[in-house]
């Protein structure tokens, strides 16, 4: 079995921009592509950012036994880590880095324990968090309202993930992460 690196956080908190970082400076990682039921933004692409499927096809996906994990994270809206990207990334020698709501990334590191290293990657305030939301521009008031009330929940749940990383100043998260997964690995008792 090799390593996974799961990067979570409420959206809106920064995790893809820490992912896409550690992607840049650690090239023995490979980016698992998650399934989702939900409509592409103008900037992502189909296999690249996710893999973007109707709910029929996701629905067939679980029956099928293709996640590892799955969650409708919004009403209507499904997210899912998908077992064939897990397995592209071992066979390829790296180790597996996510990208992932907070209770899925719950489940695998339950799943895969001290495998997985966890970086629950937590806004200053829930205020910074609601404007980072609002400038990015993508929802509607009310989307931004739904996904507050989640993050508050989520935020309740730090303590189970291996680290947490806040988010104020971007340099010294993005130097914060970057030690972690060194650190992570390089130790060979995984």
């Amino acid at each position: 079995m090799g390593k996974l690196v799961i990067i979570t956080a409420p959206s809106g908190s920064g995790k893809t921009t820490v992912a896409r970082h550690l992607l840049a400076h650690f090239p023995q990682l490979y980016f698992s592509i998650s399934a989702t039921t939900r409509a592409p933004r103008a900037h992502e692409q189909h296999g690249r950012d996710y893999f973007f499927v109707t709910e029929e096809q996701f629905r067939r996906m679980i029956e099928q036994q293709e996640f590892l994990e799955w969650e409708e994270v919004y009403p209507g809206t499904w997210y899912g880590s998908l077992q064939s990207e897990l397995f592209k990334g071992w066979h390829q020698g790296k180790a597996v880095l996510y990208d992932i709501d907070v209770f899925g990334a719950q489940r695998l590191k339950e799943k895969f324990g001290s495998a997985a290293l966890t970086l629950f990657i937590r806004p200053p305030s829930v205020a910074t968090l609601k404007e980072r939301l609002l400038s990015r521009g993508t929802e509607s008031a009310e989307q931004v309202e739904r996904r507050l009330s989640k993050a508050v929940r989520e935020l309740q749940l730090e303590s189970v993930f291996d680290h947490v990383v806040v988010n104020e100043d971007l340099a010294q998260t993005l130097n914060h992460a970057t030690d972690l997964v060194h650190q992570f690995l390089s130790n060979n008792s995984c």
